[in-house]
């Protein structure tokens, strides 16, 4: 397996209690431990952490007793296995900062907000230890005492994919980063996309609901069990901004987050993604089977190498002020090349 196709697979847009957790400790209660409330229980055993803390981390849904959530008054009991789980993996090595570009939608004392271009690595891992959107950030915070890019308290709140690009949060308070994880895990925030998709969808204004989970016999690709019998509970809502004959433009709004889900909906309901290679979008799924078409259609592929999707829209409440925060991304060169290659097609097809 290639190392960026693993990494594909966990950076994507959501947090850790929506895609995929990733356990930072775990302690398993004695045979003799008495009935203790779950904070206390961890404030004992974990260094630098207050029991305000450990509470705030029990509302986000990062505190877990024997594989489940749980309020901070849960009682331990015997041989309870307690785990404390976070929305990044754990880092192997200390993050060096690296002078990488950013491109800075806003920044305050308490968040900072960044437009991610599509080919860039969000957090580090698995054979990739550099050149990552953390390493980015570790050089921008560079001179700030305050923030340490190796603490998980603080820093990217969600994900997304390696060759999406968009829009993301970053917490940089241990405060800024339990409020906002808790915004995601409510669904209170406001998250939509821009998407390219081969053909149609009808109607042009709906909703796409279904678990989706890990491929069983793809470990690279996510599935979508329309039965609920694996995976978990996901809704993406869209709607067709333009039609161009053999694609469309689509607005998708993310109700859940779950790992690749717009890339996975959207093909169940038969509609890919352009150039997805990894869910059929990257082949020829619509339109005339003239040679000419055909070579359109490679230099379109060309033109936009990756999944045509964009994080164009995030909005939450300020974890400080309490002020509704929404940002707007253009959409890249890429997709708008992209979208303006078909339009130009489908008007003198007539489409």
């Amino acid at each position: 397996m290639e190392n960026e196709d693993y990494i594909d697979l966990i950076e994507d847009d959501a947090p850790a209690d929506e895609q995929g957790m990733y356990e930072h400790f775990r302690f398993v209660a004695d045979k003799g431990q008495q009935l203790l409330r779950v904070d206390k229980f961890l404030v004992q055993r974990l260094e630098k952490s207050s029991r305000n803390r450990v509470q705030q981390a029990a509302e986000a849904g990062c505190i877990l007793v024997n594989g489940k959530p749980v309020k901070s008054n849960y009682r331990v009991k015997p041989l309870d296995v307690v785990s404390v789980v976070m929305d990044r993996p754990r880092y192997e090595l200390e993050i060096l900062p690296e002078n990488i570009p950013l491109d800075i939608v806003y920044e305050d004392a308490h968040v900072l907000v960044v437009n991610k271009p599509a080919g860039l690595v969000v957090h580090p891992g698995h054979g990739n230890y550099s050149g990552t959107l953390v390493n980015a950030l570790a050089w921008h915070f560079k001179d700030n005492p305050d923030y340490d890019v190796n603490d998980p308290r603080m820093g990217l709140v969600h994900r997304i994919d390696k060759d999406t690009s968009g829009l993301l949060v970053v917490a940089k308070t241990p405060d800024a980063k339990t409020n906002l994880g808790r915004q995601f895990f409510e669904k209170t925030t406001r998250r939509e996309y821009i998407a390219v998709l081969w053909g149609v969808p009808e109607p042009k204004d709906g909703t796409v609901v279904g678990h989706v989970g890990r491929n069983p016999k793809d470990r690279l690709q996510m599935a979508v069990f329309p039965d609920g019998s694996q995976g978990k509970h996901a809704v993406t809502h869209y709607s067709v901004l333009e039609d161009l004959g053999y694609v469309s433009v689509v607005r998708c709004r993310l109700e859940t987050g779950r790992t690749h889900q717009i890339r996975v909906h959207m093909k169940h309901i038969g509609h890919p993604l352009l150039s997805d290679a990894r869910y059929g979008g990257d082949e020829i799924l619509r339109g005339e089977r003239t040679a000419k078409y055909k070579q359109f259609v490679e230099n379109c592929f060309k033109l936009c190498p990756r999944q045509a999707l964009h994080a164009r829209t995030l909005g939450f409440v300020h974890p400080e002020t309490g002020e509704e925060m929404f940002f707007e991304s253009e959409i890249p060169s890429d997709m708008t090349a992209l979208i303006e290659r078909w339009r130009s097609y489908a008007e003198t097809k007539g489409l």
